[in-house]
């Protein structure tokens, strides 16, 4: 398992938040009129809002003045309703305005986040195997949970509360300005103290918030993979291991979060406290100018309303701005997989299938030439390494003309996988030419050449659904029929058809109500419907016991006939009617022949057949 110390997550950081929050606002975009309605309510929701504070001012004069002139009855009674009339329905107007964006954001929020996630998911499927190899599951799927999550209550919440904040401090700047722009110098001082405190401690938080989204995506990598290895975690005792490198997960988790979150927690005292001293200095000054200049009592309590809320919006700016930042780190994550390059196919070459009576037959279409598929590849003087600096094949050459067994034999990190896998071309060759029916696999398309491919892989992978389906993975248009032929031929039918439900049986958690058994004679199955001309089986039957490998080497001799077959096997029993079998040592072949020829060289193929030596 991987310690505390493991590779981390790239793309943390928000390198540049002005291009992320651009790109954000671009998925954004894709809702231009649900956006103008939400622009429009946010603009009148703050003018119903500012009105309805300023209309407090002829209504408050009104009352001073006959308390001044100690008759209530200058007030008019009916002037006083209309007043107070029209300051509820420009509060209404405000809820009401308010209501309907925060509506329309939400359904704009859930739109855009779905556009990501599909795009992100989609872009996934082209990219190449190398990037899922280098990747933890658990870092990927961050990406579509925490990650997409941060953007989408971004846009529900903060992007909405920012904008609105931002038109309330300009309403209300206006709106003191107008009632009287001594008191709000008065303000001005005490809000540039506040916006040089949040910005301090705003620094502060931002560090720390993106410290927790690479503490939350490492956590969460390590308790997938976890989850995922209990067996190799319990039958090696590593339980207290397992959890002493959770706790160190945890435990860095919890230290950035807590204070990321009292940076954060800190802001709103602050202001308040800064807000309380403006409020007092405002009172103060208020009062002289109503004494001495002749300030009316109803512009200074209006005033007062306004310093109340004057440093509201910087205030949630500031704390929205918490969630922008975590936004940003997570959406630059996800656009960090966006950018990445797709899986490069430069092929020219495609794959045509045509039924006739006899069966069905391929055809390589090379402009205008069409080349009946056979099946046969070979690797010329082909020289490949995962990463340059370190070769792992070293001048391959081998061929393996149609309806062939070739067999690929040796110790544990010897190249026999990482011929299967250039032969898909999961990866491409540095050195050398591997050809297809004659043709360079680089002109052919990627996805036609793998149409032509079916692979059984030693780590079994069933989906969610019917043992049917699974088994219909392999070629979606194949008929019912043509499914339970495969699984005869694969010797899964006996079992298949003792299940509670046979063929509508339902696979969940990858196959855990089968067994490891069962699950690689499906994979077979699968691999048999698709009826490919050529078959690699990488380990198929290590997972098969010697009585069911038995069983099904019939069906196996069945369903190589008219195809080639590259096998991969520890078991040197599954490669003895190999039509050749290639010995690989360190990147290389060693020896070559069928079981007969390599005995009679007594090397290496001997020595591991006599028992006088094991692969590793």
């Amino acid at each position: 398992m991987p310690g505390p110390h493991g590779k981390g997550m790239p793309g943390q950081k928000p390198k540049d938040a002005k291009a992320t929050f651009k790109r954000i606002l671009s998925f954004v975009g894709r809702s231009k009129s649900l956006l103008f309605v939400v622009f429009f309510a946010l603009i009148m929701s703050t003018v119903c809002q500012m009105a309805a504070s300023y209309w407090l001012k002829p209504i408050l004069d009104d009352v001073a003045a006959s308390i001044a002139n100690n008759n209530f009855a200058t007030v008019g009674v009916k002037q006083l309703i209309k007043n107070l009339v029209i300051v509820s329905s420009f509060y209404i107007g405000t809820s009401l305005f308010s209501f309907i964006q925060a509506k329309i954001m939400v359904k704009i929020a859930y739109k855009t986040s779905n556009i990501i996630r599909k795009d992100l998911f989609d872009h996934l499927q082209t990219l190449p195997l190398k990037y899922f190899d280098s990747q933890t599951h658990g870092e990927i799927m961050s990406r579509f949970t925490n990650d997409v999550d941060n953007i989408q209550m971004m846009l529900e919440q903060s992007i909405t509360q920012l904008v609105s904040s931002v038109f309330s401090f300009v309403g209300i700047i206006i709106m003191m300005i107008v009632l009287e722009w001594r008191l709000f110098l008065v303000a001005l001082v005490f809000l540039v103290i506040m916006i040089i405190n949040s910005a301090n401690i705003a620094k502060h938080t931002k560090k720390y918030f993106k410290a927790q989204q690479k503490a939350l995506g490492e956590m969460n990598g390590n308790i997938e993979e976890t989850i995922e290895g209990m067996k190799v975690v319990k039958v090696f005792n590593h339980e207290e291991i397992a959890k002493k490198d959770f706790d160190t997960l945890n435990d860095s988790f919890r230290q950035v979060a807590t204070k990321a979150n009292y940076f954060s927690g800190i802001m709103g005292p602050c202001s308040t406290g800064i807000n309380s001293a403006s409020y007092a200095s405002v009172t103060l000054a208020g009062a002289f100018l109503v004494l001495t200049r002749g300030l009316s009592i109803g512009s200074f309590f209006t005033f007062l309303g306004y310093s109340k809320q004057f440093t509201q919006p910087i205030n949630q700016i500031m704390n929205q701005m918490n969630n922008v930042f975590s936004a940003l780190a997570g959406a630059e994550r996800v656009f960090n997989i966006m950018d990445m390059e797709s899986e490069i196919d430069d092929g020219t070459v495609t794959l045509e299938e045509i039924s006739t009576p006899n069966g069905k037959e391929w055809f390589w279409i090379d402009g205008d030439r069409r080349i009946a598929v056979k099946g046969e590849v070979v690797f010329d003087n082909v020289t490949f390494g995962y990463v340059d600096e370190k070769i792992v094949l070293h001048n391959i050459n081998l061929y393996a003309k149609q309806a062939q067994k070739i067999a690929f034999v040796g110790s544990t990190g010897a190249g026999k996988t990482t011929i299967t896998n250039l032969i898909t071309r999961f990866y491409d060759i540095q050195e050398g030419t591997i050809t297809y029916d004659g043709i360079d696999i680089k002109r052919i398309k990627k996805a036609d050449l793998r149409r032509s491919l079916a692979m059984v892989l030693q780590d079994t992978h069933l989906f969610t659904g019917t043992i049917m389906d699974n088994i219909r993975y392999g070629r979606l248009d194949a008929t019912d029929e043509e499914c339970i032929e495969a699984s005869k031929l694969a010797s899964a039918h006996s079992f298949i058809k003792h299940l509670p439900d046979g063929y509508n049986t339902v696979i969940t958690s990858d196959g855990a109500n089968l067994s490891q058994g069962q699950r690689q004679l499906l994979s077979i199955a699968r691999a048999a419907v698709a009826d490919p001309p050529v078959m690699i089986l990488d380990e198929a039957t290590s997972s098969i016991d010697t009585r069911t490998e038995a069983h099904i080497e019939h069906g196996m001799d069945r369903l190589m006939v008219g195809r080639t077959v590259f096998v991969i096997a520890h078991r040197l029993s599954t490669v003895r009617n190999s039509n050749a079998i290639m010995v690989l040592e360190d990147g290389k072949i060693i020896e070559r022949g069928d079981h007969d020829d390599l005995l009679g060289l007594k090397g290496r193929y001997y020595e591991l057949c006599t028992g006088k030596a094991q692969l590793s």
